[in-house]
């Protein structure tokens, strides 16, 4: 079988099911990386890997959710709770801004307190007050309970998203998306769901918004259900083509609920055979983001070599996964010398894939112009 993928991958041809589970399961992980950089060559064709200049910042840690995985979250009488004011957030804002951040992901947990109004002023505040910040908000749990306790439809919520200023929503609360998995790992009938997933990024992308899709694995799901998780986010790319970038990334143990089911972590190997999977089985996708944040700088660099072509941010300030025990930073001159060390050129990207500035590559100089990472 691994002689038929390499034919197709070289004919640009779609992978069937069957064949991205060979490549999952049997196929030795040295013989996907130059499959997987095949495909990236060809969708990215310049040697430069791109980076955005990022923090993750949140509004409330408040969450009924109550998800096994998550460190995060705590309940509204906890002593620790917290909802953020806008003007608290505008100043974290500020001085994201005074960084040089060019994006801010925001993320909270489900707080039937917080009003609509209040999701789309945070929209509207952070234009009016920073310009040279792209929101990059709500993740699609967090709209389904705007759909909740606003009574309006999806598509009236997200217009008004979109209305406010919203360009892009990120992929977070996907975790795998197989049904037979979810439930498992939320109390929240909703968010167990896969289909009310796809169902808030059809109609972002609908409205004109562009987002990303994600992927936690390494904990309750199988092999099918990882397969399941990509065909069906293939399959709206092909319907909507409004996904940006494919992100995979591998469940943390420490502090959380199902650690006790999940007793070992996903590794190195394992990261390498995902992102060269989805690099390869992605075929309507133009960017995979190797991370070195959740995987480690010596993986994530590995990983640039096994399909990705995207560096991540540089994710000033992040919580959830330091709940969780995992605590990974780097400076935006260290993530330059690592895609120059992995033998690329480093290039600043907006959160759309736009090429904000290259710099010095690994012979020395930076290029003017190239054509790669920029859609």
């Amino acid at each position: 079988m691994l002689d038929r993928i390499r034919e197709k991958v070289v004919n640009n041809e779609r992978l069937t099911r069957d064949e991205g589970l060979f490549l999952l399961e049997k196929a030795p992980l040295l013989d996907m990386a130059p499959l997987a950089q095949t495909v990236r060559n060809r969708k990215n064709p310049d040697p430069v890997v791109t980076f955005v200049v990022d923090t993750n910042l949140n509004y409330t840690n408040v969450c009924d959710a109550f998800c096994t995985f998550c460190a995060f979250y705590r309940t509204k009488n906890a002593g620790d709770a917290y909802t953020h004011s806008i003007e608290h957030m505008m100043t974290l804002f500020g001085k994201a801004a005074d960084m040089g951040v060019t994006t801010v992901l925001l993320q909270g947990g489900l707080n039937d307190e917080i009003p609509f109004n209040y999701y789309l002023d945070l929209i509207r505040e952070t234009r009016r007050h920073f310009p040279e910040i792209h929101p990059h908000f709500y993740s699609a749990p967090e709209i389904k309970k705007m759909e909740q306790v606003s009574g309006l439809s999806l598509s009236e919520v997200l217009q008004q998203l979109y209305h406010a200023g919203l360009r892009t929503i990120p992929g977070g609360g996907s975790e795998v998306l197989s049904d037979t998995v979810k439930p498992k790992l939320t109390k929240l009938f909703p968010k167990a769901k896969s289909a009310d997933w796809y169902d808030v990024h059809r109609e972002a992308h609908k409205v004109g918004m562009r987002s990303t899709a994600t992927m936690m694995y390494g904990h309750l799901e199988t092999d099918e259900d990882i397969i399941d998780h990509l065909e069906e986010t293939r399959a709206l790319q092909d319907e909507t083509d409004g996904f940006t970038a494919f992100i995979p990334w591998s469940y943390k143990r420490e502090n959380n609920a199902l650690a006790k089911k999940v007793k070992t972590e996903a590794g190195p190997n394992r990261y390498l055979r995902i992102i060269a999977l989805a690099r390869i089985y992605l075929d309507n996708f133009q960017h995979i983001q190797a991370s070195w944040f959740s995987e480690g700088k010596k993986t994530g660099v590995v990983a640039l070599r096994f399909g990705g072509d995207d560096f991540g941010g540089t994710i000033f300030d992040e919580e959830l996964m330091r709940k969780a025990g995992h605590y990974n930073r780097l400076t935006i001159d260290e993530i330059k010398g690592l895609i120059r060390d992995a033998g690329y050129t480093p290039a600043q990207r907006t959160t759309l894939y736009e090429i904000v500035q290259y710099f010095e590559g690994p012979e020395g100089s930076a290029p003017e112009r190239r054509s790669a990472a920029t859609s």
